[in-house]
């Protein structure tokens, strides 16, 4: 085994691996950008060497600036994590040449396999079943159009050399196909170093089936199962679970003979993911295509970790330092099922744009180490409370996994985990995914990668707590604190107390973006009613703690943990949770940027493209501008009818949250 190793990468992986290799007595290196110095995983490590500035390119994704702190720190073996250069083959032909061990696969089989177009070749030679599509080396645009016309529409552009959803569109219609091979080229240059592309049929409600698989140095592979990773958003998924509900074990065992098969023909060592897309045919059985192989761990791995009650990482260190893989496939069995919910920041209300913010509070439920006990649920996390979220790398907080000896038990243990979870001072997908895994679909396995879609009614637009709840969560706060200040003399009291008679107290709210006005009635009798929209609920509070309140409202017994960042309040109860504003009656009000005449960057970024030019008329919805933030591209839409009347800044150029980005004035009537 290694007595110390370099960890080439950030956040929750690297406080992964670092856990893993703490507790075999491996001593372990961090680099960190100048974004992360502060960073969990930093202090996770035994050692910390800075190699950067905060954008990737200038920091993790520079190759000689890992080895060489690796070379100057005495580390024997660098663990890429995933993301950035893990899947580079240059950069593991780099570590060997440096005398370094790559834990990872051998510099062939990534080269073999990183290449999407040349990996499915290699695929359709051994005889396994392809997507139908164009996989060529020919990548100009109009070849690309006329392969997209033959194998018929729908159609989904892929980067060649990437993964994780990033330079990756589905296309409706060929009117649409040039614009979307565009982005999709710009997204894979800057993720990826290379903007080839393929170009396959979209399968009709494809469920996104895979295989984990594990090879070591003397010949020896095999698999650990599969996860079934079909609920996705933009491509990257959001919950990924274990085994694959549906699945037969017949099924189960030809997919992971072809996955294992595929791994053998590339010589495969150490941990990797053949992923299939599957459909379901019309006898119910399921027919599954070679979709692409990442050759690296992946994000979702603590799931088979789960059910397998492995540790891969530990798997990865023994079988780069040269041991045979601990177990046979006759000796791997599954148990239970497990599923993991990716917590991220940003705003499912607006097309999951990323959202930037120092984490406030960041609460979780009770967890205990790295694979799940029977009840208890993981948490893995590169962020601690304090923490600034920043826009140079991924929007993913952290990773919550839940395990059961049934599928509807995991499914009930991770809505109890979600509500317990509490993420304050940014936009996060919480109660989003509280809302995906109730709806039916989800519940009853019905699967495939548009279920967001499907259940959008049920998933956008819908309050997830009762603006009173919201408000008597709010109230029982701000009672709260003025009762911490007053002292014993009643003439002090700050709650509204009157000599003789009762008292009215009014606050303005903003529930969810929604202006309540909100009347605290305090009676004779000493008791007090909360009224709005009309209605009167008594209402009873006291405090639990320093977040935590027992609330009575009418007939509710409700437990409610609230947060305040000045005059802004989270609310968490049971049933979901909410965003509150007191506005400051003495603010200047107006019209937001974005109805006005200019167009506010929703997020700190930087401008990829304009889609417009000064003069052009535009319709509301039509796009305008392309922003490059978290590792993904945003489209800019306007928000009415107009007329550009000029442009702020050039291609390339980094753009503040807020900055205005285009002045839209009103139509002109003449050029009408």
């Amino acid at each position: 085994m290694f007595q110390k190793i370099l960890i080439a990468n950030r956040g929750e992986i690297a406080c992964r691996v670092a856990a893993t290799a703490r507790r075999l007595g491996v001593r372990t290196v961090a680099v960190y950008s100048d974004a992360d110095a502060r960073a969990r995983h930093v202090l996770a490590c035994d050692e910390a060497v800075h190699i950067g500035a905060s954008p990737p390119r200038e920091s993790y994704l520079l190759a000689r600036r890992i080895l060489d702190a690796a070379r100057s720190s005495g580390a024997r073996a660098v663990h890429p994590g995933y993301g950035f250069l893990s899947e580079n083959e240059a950069f593991a032909r780099a570590c060997a040449d440096a005398g370094l061990v790559f834990i990872g696969p051998p510099p062939a089989a990534i080269a073999a396999m990183g290449d999407k177009s040349a990996a499915k070749a290699l695929m359709a030679t051994a005889g396994v079943p392809l997507v139908p599509g164009y996989h060529g080396q020919d990548n100009d645009p109009a070849r690309l159009a006329r392969e997209a016309d033959a194998i018929g529409y729908p159609v989904l552009i892929k980067a060649s050399a990437g993964g994780g959803g990033k330079g990756m569109r589905r296309v409706e219609r060929a009117a649409d196909f040039a614009a979307a091979l565009a982005s999709c080229k710009r997204e894979a240059q800057v993720a990826f170093g290379s903007d080839h592309v393929l170009v396959e049929r979209y399968v009709t409600r494809p469920r996104h089936i895979e295989i984990q698989v594990f090879g070591d140095s003397h010949g020896n592979v095999i698999h650990l199962g599969e996860r079934d990773c079909s609920v996705q958003r933009r491509h990257q998924k959001v919950l990924e679970e274990s085994p694959a509900p549906g699945l037969s074990e017949a099924r189960r065992a030809q997919i992971g003979a072809a996955a294992v098969a595929a791994a053998k023909a590339v010589g495969y060592v150490g941990a990797g993911t053949v992923e299939f897309v599957a459909e379901e045919l019309d006898d119910g059985d399921i027919r599954a295509y070679f979709m692409e192989m990442n050759t690296r761990l992946q994000v979702e791995h603590p799931v088979t970790e789960a059910v397998t009650g492995l540790d891969l990482v530990e798997w990865q260190l023994r079988v780069a330092a040269g041991e045979r893989l601990p177990l046979t496939q006759d000796e791997v069995s599954l148990r239970g099922h497990a599923i993991e919910a990716r917590i991220c920041a940003e705003n499912p209300e607006k097309d999951f744009l990323p959202a930037t913010g120092t984490l406030r509070a960041m609460r979780w439920p009770a967890h205990v180490g790295f694979v799940p006990d029977a009840v208890r649920p993981r948490v893995d996390t590169g962020f601690s409370e304090g923490d600034f979220v920043g826009p140079h790398y991924d929007s993913m907080i952290a990773k919550l996994i839940v395990c059961g000896q049934t599928r509807a038990q995991a499914l009930a243990r991770l809505d109890a985990a979600l509500r317990d979870t509490h993420i304050v001072g940014l936009h996060s997908n919480v109660a989003f995914l509280r809302r995906v895994i109730g709806t039916r679909a989800f519940a009853t396995a019905d699967l495939d990668t548009a279920l967001i879609e499907r259940a959008r009614g049920e998933l956008f637009g819908q309050p997830s707590l009762p603006p009173e709840v919201a408000a008597a969560g709010v109230l029982a706060h701000v009672r709260a604190q003025e009762q911490g200040l007053q002292d014993a003399d009643p003439w002090s009291r700050r709650d509204g107390w009157r000599l003789h008679g009762g008292a009215q107290r009014r606050l303005d709210l903003i529930v969810d973006g929604q202006a309540l006005p909100v009347l605290l009635v305090r009676l004779h009798d000493g008791s007090t009613l909360l009224e709005m929209a009309g209605q009167r609920w008594p209402i009873e509070a006291r405090p639990l703690g320093d977040d935590v309140h027992a609330v009575r409202l009418g007939e509710r017994e409700l437990r409610l943990a609230v947060y305040a960042d000045g005059e802004h309040y989270s609310v968490f109860a049971e049933s979901g949770s909410a965003w509150v504003q007191r506005p400051d009656p003495l603010a200047r009000t107006g019209e937001r940027a974005s109805d006005g005449g200019t167009l506010a960057a929703p997020m700190p970024g930087k401008l990829v493209a304009f889609l417009v030019a000064a003069g052009d008329v535009v319709r509301r919805g039509q796009p305008l501008a392309v922003l490059e933030a978290m590792k993904m591209e945003h489209t800019i839409s306007a928000p009415r009818d107009g007329q550009v009347a000029e442009l702020f800044f050039a291609p390339g150029d980094p753009v503040a949250e807020g900055a205005q980005l285009l002045c839209l004035a009103a139509e002109d009537p003449v050029a009408s």
